[in-house]
């Protein structure tokens, strides 16, 4: 009975690990999407604004998800 009690917790303790593990390596491969999309912009246009670019970015990478 003890044995199992520990296997469940270390099972519950994996699966929070992993979730915690998804969300913070997301967020680092959405920063660098924004960013690679953010030099393309900077490469193909001739009036460059920051701002307008980022928002852009933004929203066209959220859509896909």
């Amino acid at each position: 009975m003890n044995k199992n009690i520990k296997m469940i917790g270390i099972i519950i303790f994996g699966i929070i690990i992993l979730y915690l593990f998804r969300t913070s390596a997301g967020e680092y491969n959405l920063t660098k999407s924004i960013q690679a999309c953010l030099v393309a912009q900077k490469q193909t246009s001739e009036s460059f604004d920051i701002n307008v670019a980022k928002k852009f970015c933004e929203d066209e990478i959220r859509k896909k998800d």
